[in-house]
């Protein structure tokens, strides 16, 4: 996936359906929540929402919440959703999302991973500036190369069925495909109940802390925390960043 154009797990209707069956289990959410109520923020910007569950939940906490993906099929399904319509839902990319100042902008699990190329993700970290109020801030989070999570992925070749509603049991099988550091290709294959296989190919860019905070200044912005994430401690980075002009 690039910026502009989302994997198929995203964006082909069928698969977008399956992402929270397969992926429900958002144990990083409540930590973002706690972020946002001890930042006082009361506006969110929320970009790669996909299926739309923390933006709801944000929502639901009261917040002011303009919710951002490329992915059709995603935020279908995202609209349907009880609390949905607390939310302003955006199609595009962090470019295209409405210049509102935010008093916090977000990526939650692998978005901030999708951009492959230093351009797309000084563009996307630009968009993200220009829209966050001056005193507003930034959180996404990062695998840890060194962490090297793909070695786990590539010995865990057990499939998954899971029981999705309105389609019945779907098979999901994980393969890496190539590791060229820093990037990192695995492919997810769907087979459901009438036989069809569904395959969604992904690749994830690997950034180290020094790069991280690199990219970060040449956006404009200044890294002020950096925590573990509390559902893979240890495996991850949670960025905390201000615009250089809030000092």
């Amino acid at each position: 996936m690039s910026s502009m154009v989302p994997d198929p797990i995203f964006s082909d209707p069928r698969l977008a359906l399956l992402y929270d069956t397969f992926d429900g289990d958002r144990s990083d959410l409540p930590s973002y929540l706690r972020l946002a109520e001890e930042l006082g923020a009361r506006s969110l910007l929320d970009i790669g929402c996909g299926t739309g569950a923390f933006a709801i939940q944000a929502a639901r906490a009261g917040l002011s919440v303009v919710a951002v993906d490329p992915a059709a099929a995603s935020l279908s399904v995202a609209r349907r959703k009880a609390g949905a319509s607390r939310v302003l839902w955006h199609e595009g990319t962090a470019q295209t999302a409405p210049m509102a100042e935010a008093d916090l902008a977000s990526m939650t699990g692998n978005v901030a991973m999708v951009f492959l190329t230093d351009d797309e993700w000084l563009a996307t970290l630009g968009a993200v500036r220009e829209r966050l109020a001056p005193a507003g801030h930034l959180v996404f989070e990062t695998r840890r190369p060194e962490a090297r999570a793909w070695e786990s992925w590539a010995r865990d070749d057990t499939d998954f069925v899971r029981v999705v509603d309105g389609v019945g049991p779907v098979r999901q099988r994980r393969e890496v495909l190539a590791v060229s550091l820093p990037f990192v290709s695995f492919r997810y294959t769907y087979t459901f109940p009438d036989g069809a296989e569904v395959e969604s190919v992904s690749t994830l860019r690997y950034r180290g802390d020094a790069e991280c905070r690199r990219l970060l200044s040449a956006a404009g912005m200044h890294v002020v925390d950096v925590r573990d994430a509390p559902d893979r401690p240890g495996l991850e980075r949670v960025y905390l960043a201000r615009p250089l002009r809030a000092g």
